[in-house]
């Protein structure tokens, strides 16, 4: 059994960034893209998650499976001008590298995702996902969520548009 660990990131650490630019590829080219459909540069991924640890909105875990980068989360705060929704937040970026997944690794990224948002005083977490993301789309309702909306053109894959639904759940 591999060892499982989250951490939130607030600097990279030597080969952190190298590691999850790498395992965001492999992501991308498996399908799971989170809004990308072709890998871009490193360049540019490394840019976007130097990005997301500087964003004061965005809180970022990393799952490591025996020490190497494996996946991801990020906890998105509502900005400060949305005052109405200071109760809610949302997740993005969550996944678990094809090479670890099958380990509990995802449960353990959302868990950690949602324990933060509960010490930060937040009553409502939710997300959206792809409808063809079924193995997300059970571990989402095992913990809970639930789907209050469906968009029937929520991506555009290959020239197909992809339904998408929405969660929420209330922390306790």
């Amino acid at each position: 059994m591999p060892d499982l660990s989250v951490e939130h990131v607030e600097k990279f650490g030597p080969g952190v960034l190298v590691e999850l630019c790498s395992i965001t590829v492999d992501a991308i080219v498996n399908g799971i893209g989170f809004g990308w459909l072709r890998p871009p540069s490193r360049q540019h991924l490394a840019s976007y998650w130097k990005g997301v640890v500087l964003v004061p909105e965005r809180e970022l875990y990393i799952g490591l499976v025996d020490g190497s980068v494996a996946g991801s989360v990020q906890l998105v705060k509502p900005a400060a001008h949305f005052e109405a929704v200071h109760f809610t937040t949302h997740i993005d970026t969550h996944f678990v590298a094809p090479w670890a997944r099958g380990h509990g690794l995802a449960r353990q990224l959302l868990e950690a995702a949602e324990e933060g948002a509960i010490e930060r005083g937040y009553l409502v977490m939710r997300l959206d996902v792809r409808a063809t993301q079924d193995r997300a789309i059970s571990l989402y309702e095992s913990r809970g969520y639930q789907r209050w909306g469906t968009l029937d053109r929520y991506h555009k894959v290959n020239g197909d548009m992809i339904a998408g639904h929405f969660y929420a759940k209330t922390l306790t």
